[in-house]
């Protein structure tokens, strides 16, 4: 009985000792910052379907319009989404540094598995060959000078969002959910492993809450109130409405913010845009202000 007792608790066990944690660390890729990349920001959900993409690559239109040198990176291997949002769709070249350069479309530097491999081809790979293109595309490219990569990552909590903490300091998290019941519920698990990450959350944008009547402009709420679940979700930056053009402006790869600028979508994502803009100055200068004390007790 005694030692039943002492198997299960080793079989239970979860807290790692000082010298096992060490030990697992060894094996894991050394976090390093992006040569030429300030801030790097992750838009993700952990439900497919909400518009992760949709918000990411207008995310980074809307960010290239207020100034900022902009990069957009594709982190969902197996269904790319990028290269047709955004209008990309050739082949990178090669520096003489063997650094893939990433195209260009609407002031943003893009880069997209989707690009690498035929259109109508599978990518049946197991977890070390996604976690090594990631690293690749995020490591392997000349991605510089950029004030903001942001970086679109596919459903769940898996390989990529791991491989890509793992590898680079993350400045921030968009989260991005439909009201649903079943998609708040996979955010809200999404959310608790970038805590557990220790990466920090700018807030969630809320996608396809309403509609506004393109004769009246009435707006219409297809969820009424807030669940107990959804409030343990962060902060709402904006809620986006579902709207007509965003069908129209993925099939021909120009972003709603480029095409419908004066529209009430493009207006919240210039909302979202300058809200994370204005967070990563503040960081900048707190930053800055910290380095110049310590040179001065120095």
């Amino acid at each position: 009985m005694a030692l039943i007792t002492r198997l299960c608790r080793r079989t239970y066990s979860t807290k790692l000792k000082d010298h096992q944690a060490a030990l697992m660390a060894r094996s894991l890729p050394k976090r390093e910052v992006l040569p030429g990349v300030q801030d790097l920001i992750v838009v993700a959900s952990g439900k497919g379907g909400v518009g992760k993409s949709t918000v990411a690559a207008n995310l980074a239109c809307s960010l290239a319009k207020l100034g900022a040198r902009v990069g957009l990176l594709d982190g969902d291997i197996f269904g790319p989404s990028i290269p047709l949002l955004m209008n990309v769709h050739s082949e990178p070249l090669i520096n003489e540094k063997n650094l893939i350069i990433p195209p260009q479309n609407y002031n943003v530097k893009c880069l997209s598995m989707g690009m690498l491999t035929p259109p109508d081809g599978a990518i049946i790979w197991r977890g070390p060959l996604v976690m090594s293109a990631v690293q690749r595309l995020l490591k392997g490219a000349d991605w510089s000078p950029l004030d903001v990569l942001v970086i679109d990552t596919p459903p769940g909590t898996g390989d990529v969002h791991l491989s890509l903490t793992q590898h680079a300091p993350i400045s921030g998290v968009v989260l991005v959910t439909t009201p649903h019941k079943a998609a708040v519920d996979v955010t809200i698990r999404g959310a608790e492993m970038y805590h557990k990450l220790k990466v920090p959350i700018f807030g969630l944008v809320e996608n396809m809450r309403y509609s506004i009547c393109g004769s009246c402009k009435e707006r219409t709420e297809f969820f009424k109130g807030q669940t107990e679940m959804a409030k343990r979700l962060p902060e709402t930056i904006i809620s986006l409405p579902l709207e007509s053009h965003i069908a129209e402006c993925g099939e021909s790869g120009v972003p709603v913010v480029i095409k419908y600028p004066n529209s009430e979508y493009a207006k919240l994502f210039n909302q979202l845009a300058s809200h994370i803009w204005s967070i990563l100055e503040e960081k900048k200068r707190t930053s800055d202000s910290d380095s110049a004390k310590e040179d001065k007790l120095k």
